[in-house]
């Protein structure tokens, strides 16, 4: 048995990085997902390779009517949702007094604006069904920040408040409300916000070459994978209103032991 067995679950931004691997990883443990992306072709490509587990559905985190339709096309196709995972995000990598009101506002549209439509819209769904499990995937930049991302981490951080007031209030329902805060997330996404100098080849190490935290690697998209599947998962059932922080001990403080141990 799967850990996810008769779970529905919408995974947005699923078409690729950490919400390819979300998708992945719940089909794996039983449950069927609706992919949910403006990246149409990869979307498709996804949900085909895993049959009759998964759909795509066109869906613009920034629409509400696009909720909507995507909670429509959840309960026509596999009866209902169990599961949401606001997964969908941009990355801005750019010094706060160069970066535009658009671009400040993008950022805002996609990554804070788009799960609150997502809790508002899906979570009577959720209701209907008993209860189930909401997970934000928030960011280290959500907890520990660095130059150059005022935007996206002032998204990030009202991720995690964004959680806390809706654990609060959907408790009663048998909601939980919960964020991963990864340090690793889409290649990808990561590559694309560098300047066009500091940008590898295509499938490079995004991580520039800094040593790994104290678990000695760097984070991947499965590891934000298995750790949605634990929140999305029954075995957490007491766990609402708090953050998994995955970041192999990063924000534990300097890993000095390897320059130590020579």
């Amino acid at each position: 048995m799967g850990r996810l067995d008769g779970k529905v679950a919408i995974v947005t931004g699923g078409a690729r990085g950490s919400g390819e691997a979300i998708t992945r990883r719940f089909v794996a443990e039983g449950a069927q997902v609706v992919v949910a992306d403006v990246r149409d072709e990869l979307g498709v490509a996804v949900a085909g390779s895993l049959g009759d587990t998964a759909i795509y559905v066109h869906a613009d985190v920034t629409s509400e009517s696009d909720w909507v339709a995507l909670v429509a096309e959840a309960t026509d196709r596999f009866g209902g949702v169990d599961v949401l995972v606001n997964n969908a995000a941009v990355l801005l990598l750019k010094p706060i007094v160069d970066t535009t009101v658009a671009e400040y506002e993008r950022l805002f549209r996609v990554n804070e604006l788009g799960p609150f439509l997502g809790i508002k819209v899906v979570a009577p769904a959720i209701t209907a069904r008993g209860g189930g499990s909401i997970v934000n995937i928030s960011s280290i930049d959500g907890f520990y920040v660095a130059p150059f991302t005022g935007a996206y981490a002032g998204s990030k951080f009202a991720l995690r408040g964004l959680a806390k007031v809706a654990a609060l209030e959907l408790g009663s329902a048998g909601i939980r409300v919960n964020c991963i805060c990864p340090a690793a997330g889409s290649n990808d996404m990561v590559r694309e916000a560098l300047p066009e100098s500091l940008r590898g080849p295509e499938g490079s190490d995004p991580h520039g070459g800094f040593p790994p935290p104290a678990v000695g690697r760097h984070g991947s998209v499965e590891d934000v994978a298995w750790a949605a599947v634990y929140l999305a998962s029954d075995e957490s059932g007491y766990v609402t209103g708090t953050e998994l922080l995955l970041d192999g001990g990063e924000t534990a403080g300097w890993n000095l032991m390897p320059r130590m141990s020579r």
